[in-house]
């Protein structure tokens, strides 16, 4: 018998580690593995925080390897070409992943797959980063839900506690001294923006805080999700008798990760195809005036450079910087999409796409094309005192900050012309 390799990749922990348990289960010496893939490294910043965050992350479990006489081999390169290089090196048996279900990835490991099964060596894939996979709650017909309220529903009928609190058995990692690259080495820097820890202190109050951007209301769950250093079970578990709201959040990622799965074509397309029609002005300089929060727009500002500056958004404010470069600007929610995938430490494929669909009405479940926010009456209800405000603009109340750049009352005239137009 050949090694057996646990390839982590959204799943950073060893707590409550569907694939890793069951490779440490199956197999008395499991090589752990982590692969920074240059098909998506090479498009990000040597500092992109992410990658500084995957980084960190991959550190804290090499320390706690250490302690058992092992290590994660850490290598930066192709997958293709790195997984033919181990299988040149090493006697392998078994591979062991947890399941992504984004486009490329899936792409990607049937690839793998294959070089493997023509290798002899087993692939076992599990899942994980969700609680329920993409054909697991579905229409009686078994077609896929396009709305969210009879999805939830069904999700929260199916539900069943499935958290595993076996201890992990460290001592059937592979004994070996494996050395831990350097930023240097892999090309990296030290990022400026840090991924902040979670907090769950006040989900109790998550769904009274939740709208009010000035308020501590965040968890700031969002990339540890992504990136896996938390079990989405061991969280629901923890939040699903104190907060409905946050619950309903986490069923809403299942949702957009199945639609991303089922509709791949979201990706660039809209969901709703009667949207193709509509002629985005897509004008450069407007889009640039609200990248950098110069919109003269308070809440949109506000969000714009809390986002620059921080990698992070209030939720309600992205809803409101996203209405308004989709409606008040008439600008593609493709360039908007793609400006905060460049930005939020928390980006997600399938929610980012499924959020900016909605924003703009193109997607599924989609806010009716003629609801359309208006920025000042988000303000007074959502940060009366200006508390947020103006801590991301301190030129608020001077002559330096910009006047609207678009009348509102003229901007949703024409962005309801627009539509109707399109859909015609």
């Amino acid at each position: 018998m050949g090694k057996a390799i646990f390839w982590f990749r959204r799943d950073l922990r060893f707590d409550d580690n569907t694939g890793l348990l069951a490779a440490l289960a199956q197999n008395e010496s499991v090589l752990p593995l982590f692969i920074f893939d240059e098909q998506i490294i090479n498009e990000l910043a040597p500092d992109d925080p992410r990658v500084g965050f995957i980084y960190e992350s991959l550190q804290v479990l090499d320390d706690k390897l250490k302690k058992y006489g092992s290590g994660i081999l850490v290598i930066k390169g192709d997958p293709l070409k790195v997984w033919k290089e181990i299988l040149k090196k090493e006697k392998v048996s078994r591979v062991y992943s947890n399941k992504d279900y984004e486009p490329y990835a899936r792409e990607r490991d049937k690839k793998v797959e294959i070089m493997l099964r023509e290798a002899s060596v087993e692939f076992h894939q599990f899942k994980d980063q969700v609680v329920f996979e993409e054909g697991e709650i579905a229409k009686d017909n078994q077609e896929p839900y396009h709305v969210f309220t009879p999805y939830k529903n069904k999700w929260l009928k199916k539900f069943k506690p499935t958290v595993s609190y076996n201890s992990v058995p460290f001592e059937n990692f592979y004994k070996q001294t494996i050395s831990f690259p350097t930023r240097d080495e892999l090309g990296f820097k030290q990022a400026k923006i840090k991924v902040a820890d979670f907090d769950l202190s006040g989900i109790d109050q998550y769904g009274s805080n939740r709208d009010f951007p000035s308020k501590s209301g965040s968890t700031h769950l969002g990339p540890h999700l992504r990136f896996g250093t938390i079990s989405i079970r061991k969280l629901i578990e923890e939040v699903r008798l104190s907060s409905d709201v946050l619950l309903s959040e986490l069923i809403w990622r299942e949702f957009f990760m199945q639609i991303l799965f089922h509709y791949p074509r979201v990706v660039h397309q809209n969901f709703k195809s009667k949207y193709d029609g509509i002629k985005w002005r897509n004008d450069q300089s407007d889009f640039e005036k609200w990248c950098l929060g110069q919109t003269g727009y308070p809440m949109v500002d506000a969000g714009m450079r809390e986002l620059n500056k921080t990698g992070y958004m209030h939720n309600r404010v992205r809803m409101i910087t996203a209405g308004f470069l989709c409606k008040h600007l008439l600008i593609d929610w493709r360039w908007g999409e793609a400006y905060f995938a460049s930005k939020l430490l928390d980006f997600e494929l399938s929610s980012n796409n499924g959020n900016w669909q909605w924003a703009a009405g193109t997607g599924c479940d989609a806010a009716p094309y003629f609801r359309i926010f208006n920025p000042y009456e988000q303000l007074k209800k959502f940060d009366k005192e200006m508390l947020y405000t103006r801590k991301w603009i301190p030129e608020f109340d001077t002559t330096d900050y910009p006047e609207p750049m678009v009348d509102h009352k003229f901007a949703r005239e024409r962005a309801l012309t627009t539509y109707k137009i399109g859909l015609e």
